[in-house]
């Protein structure tokens, strides 16, 4: 038997009766990952050159080109997005990496002053699949405590990069998280019972994401915004509501071309009747309050 579940709420989905009447909760999400990343001088064998310009470069040895583009994230691209989100007084939810965080305290200010959720996503940028269990239990405590050090609250919810292992929704469950985000397979939350309690899941999505770039599904900042703008006029069609979380990366759009769409994307969704501009964290009270596990 297997424990998948291909049904999901089917031809019936719940009405999230998200406020005043929202079709659309949109949730922009940051992840914040510079300095996270594998890197020879953190001793690892490696450079990361994962969601970088270069990532089809070999190189043996160091990359100092990667190291720079992550380090682009960091240095400039966080501050534009920054910006572009803080003078329109919009919310977003951060994905961040503790290691990242704890090299970029400024930043971590920056983002508690703005009234962002931050959300754990790793000691470091790594995935938890195969992770032997010692060392993710580990890893998850370590990072909820620089994330609370830093931020002067302790995280609620966790995303892990890319595949989670079968244990982190265990081990987050365990540690206090109130939900996750290791999904990508349906457009509102959903229970689960792990360890004989409820535990909330508010899935992700890697096809509204910035990453199209780095696959050269996306060229410029314009096919961006067309494509996020093409997404929610579709789902202001539809009965009921749904979530639709747009991924952006630091690194990814935070260069000038591509954020250039991004900025026409918050002024336009901005605008629009129906759409709820929200952080994960609103959307986690919201559904415990409407849709309380049974």
């Amino acid at each position: 038997m297997t424990d998948r579940d291909f049904t999901g709420y089917g031809r019936t989905p719940p009405d999230p009766h998200w406020p005043n009447g929202a079709r659309i909760a949109l949730n922009f999400v940051l992840n914040h990952e510079e300095g996270g990343e594998e890197s020879l001088p953190d001793g690892d064998p490696r450079s990361e050159t994962a969601l970088t310009e270069g990532s089809t470069a070999p190189v043996k040895g160091r990359d100092l080109a990667a190291e720079s583009m992550f380090q682009f994230g960091s240095r400039v691209g966080f501050w534009r997005i920054h910006r572009l989100l803080t003078d329109r007084a919009l919310p977003c939810t951060v994905f961040a990496v503790a290691r990242a965080l704890e090299r970029t305290p400024d930043a971590a200010a920056a983002m508690v002053e703005a009234g962002w959720d931050i959300c754990g996503h790793g000691l470091r940028w790594e995935m938890h699949a195969g992770m032997e269990e010692a060392k993710e239990r580990a890893r998850i405590a370590e990072a909820t405590a620089i994330i609370e050090r830093l931020t002067g609250a302790r995280p609620k919810g966790w995303y892990t990069r890319y595949a989670a292992s079968e244990n982190t929704r265990r081990f987050l469950a365990e540690a206090g998280y109130l939900y996750d985000c290791d999904a990508y397979d349906d457009e509102l939350p959903y229970w689960r019972t792990v360890k004989g309690k409820p535990h909330l899941v508010i899935p992700y999505t890697l096809t509204h994401n910035d990453v199209r770039f780095q696959r050269a599904a996306l060229t410029t900042g314009e096919e961006f915004f067309a494509y996020i703008r093409h997404a929610c006029e579709l789902m202001l069609t539809e009965p009921g509501g749904r979530i639709l979380s747009v991924g952006l990366h630091n690194r990814i759009i935070g260069h000038a071309g591509r954020a250039s769409g991004l900025a026409k994307l918050l002024d336009w969704a901005k605008a629009q009747e129906g759409i709820w501009i929200c952080r994960r964290a609103d959307i986690a009270a919201h559904w415990m309050k409407e849709h309380p596990a049974t």
